[in-house]
């Protein structure tokens, strides 16, 4: 026979709400990739696509499929990353390919593990899921920089892979500054730097829906692994926080 007296009552808990995140998107012509990626993000969660300039009709499409659409007009990589996390609101915030390498329905583990206390910024290390999906330059490029970032930070990190999560108060407050490739080296570098914790748990890494703009080509992966390395060149700098927000349509 269940108790259901009022002293009982009090003793029984509603578990607490899964927490929610902003999911950043950085896009240039992905529109073929968009709606398999935005159709992934959880329930609940907002998804800000940041149209980096392109003319296939992305952002029409993104707004069309419920997304927020930030307009970055600086090429880059990290410029549409960070013009995203300028957007965001939500407490955790996460970056993830618009290529549809990457599966977004994983993210709610990264910020599971966020809220746990688990560690404070989590990376996405990407597992090849059959032949082509990660290029060998790519990869060669990535063990290098793996290999340079753990002499300047001691982190035994084996991937700087673009699908990661963290604090949107804590990301602001590293004082990003790279606005090209170098931009997801620089958060785990000043992430080191001032102490948080870093992470890295594996995700499936897909062959993307149409061409690569970054490690698709030996040159692109020469420009990437360039600007990382003058990421690591710099010296520690302090942190500080951007008020400048890109225009949003949503």
């Amino acid at each position: 026979m269940t108790d259901s007296s009022p002293s009982n009552a009090l003793h029984r808990r509603a578990p607490a709400p899964a927490p929610v995140a902003d999911v950043v998107l950085p896009c240039l012509d992905e529109a073929a990739a968009l709606p398999g990626v935005l159709g992934a993000i959880p329930d609940g969660w907002r998804a800000i696509v940041v149209d980096n300039g392109s003319t296939d009709g992305s952002a029409e499409l993104a707004r069309a499929l419920g997304a927020t659409v930030v307009h970055e007009p600086r090429r880059g990589f990290g410029a549409a990353c960070h013009a995203g996390l300028l957007a965001a609101d939500a407490e955790f915030v996460c970056f993830c390919d618009c290529d549809g390498s990457l599966d977004p329905a994983l993210l709610p583990g990264f910020v599971g593990r966020l809220a746990a206390g688990e560690t404070d910024l989590l990376l996405g290390r990407r597992r090849p899921q059959g032949r082509g999906a990660w290029p060998l330059h790519a990869r060669l490029g990535n063990l290098a920089l793996s290999r340079m970032l753990r002499r300047r930070t001691g982190l035994r990190l084996r991937d700087l892979g673009p699908m990661r999560a963290g604090r949107r108060e804590e990301l602001l407050a590293l004082g990003l500054t790279d606005r090209r490739s170098g931009y997801p080296l620089e958060m785990v570098v000043r992430a080191s730097d001032s102490g948080l914790r870093v992470a890295e748990t594996d995700v499936p890494y897909l062959s993307r829906t149409g061409k690569s703009k970054v490690t698709g080509t030996w040159r692109g992966t020469w420009h990437a692994v360039r600007d990382m390395r003058g990421v690591l060149r710099r010296p520690q700098a302090s942190a500080g926080v951007s008020a400048v927000r890109p225009p949003v349509s949503r």
